[in-house]
């Protein structure tokens, strides 16, 4: 899969405006086959996040426990590698939710 360079930095904009929100955890999921790109990363938890404005963001759950997984568990966006590198090597990054301990 080719990751474009140009295409990271036209997302730039939006990936800086979702960092650091805080919200829930709506929905999750376990994922244990994983797609061509994130075999690395299985298994991984994919989560619903529900955030203050009401706006919601489908993500991977990073720094995670057995015990983080429970509806309303509180979260917060980060910046994190979202793929392994291509060919190209250009290491994609993006949003992804990290859970607050209550």
């Amino acid at each position: 899969m080719i990751v474009s360079p140009v295409k990271i930095w036209r997302n730039q904009k939006y990936v800086r405006s979702m960092l650091g929100l805080s919200g829930i955890i709506t929905s999750w999921t376990k994922i244990h086959v994983p797609p061509i790109g994130f075999k690395s990363h299985a298994p991984y938890i994919v989560v619903i996040a529900e955030f203050s404005n009401k706006k919601r963001l489908t993500s991977q759950l990073v720094d995670w426990e057995e015990r983080h997984l429970r509806l309303g568990q509180k979260v917060v966006t980060v910046l994190r590698k979202t793929r392994d590198p291509g060919l190209e090597g250009v290491i994609p990054y993006g949003v992804k939710c990290k859970p607050l301990d209550s």
